[in-house]
């Protein structure tokens, strides 16, 4: 499955390439450019965050994960995965490394799923420091009150289809 995305990612970056190269050969030279300056600024940060987080799942003591967010506990650890993850600060590499280091240390997948979508709807620190500065309070947390279900719904419907 993992060779199928890579194939549809390739694709897709170079059906976009081709069709920007059509309409203007300096756009496209610029784009590539900028894409590869922005790959040589992730890779690192990417590879650091993959690496760390094999450290932290080292690190967590190994009962800690599985009775807070593990497979079996259902309701309450869906919550706190989802209360975890609206308190996580940082980017990509932070969530994603954490997440990873979870399923390493014995999470369950609903509870990773809720967390990853918690942390990306509800980030505290981000809906403080730029949401609330840059748009109106009440839109801000209108957004973050009609989203609450969604990690709840996400990590349902995984128990449903099953484990990936």
């Amino acid at each position: 499955m993992s060779l199928v995305i890579d194939i549809a990612l390739w694709v897709i970056a170079v059906a976009l390439g081709l069709a920007v190269m059509i309409r203007s050969r300096p756009m496209f030279r610029q784009s590539l450019r900028f894409g590869g300056y922005d790959f040589l600024a992730l890779l690192p940060r990417i590879a650091l965050g993959m690496i760390g987080s094999g450290f932290i799942a080292e690190m967590l003591p190994s009962q800690l994960i599985p009775s807070s967010l593990g497979p079996e506990t259902g309701s309450l650890g869906l919550l706190f995965a989802t209360v975890l993850g609206a308190l996580t600060p940082g980017g990509p590499v932070v969530g994603f490394a954490l997440a990873t280091a979870a399923l390493k240390s014995g999470a369950g997948v609903p509870q990773v799923i809720a967390y990853t979508i918690a942390w990306a709807l509800f980030a505290l620190p981000r809906v403080v420091i730029y949401e609330i500065p840059s748009m109106p309070p009440r839109v801000v947390w209108l957004r973050v009150v009609v989203s609450l279900p969604l990690p709840f719904l996400a990590a349902w419907m995984a128990m449903l289809v099953g484990k990936p």
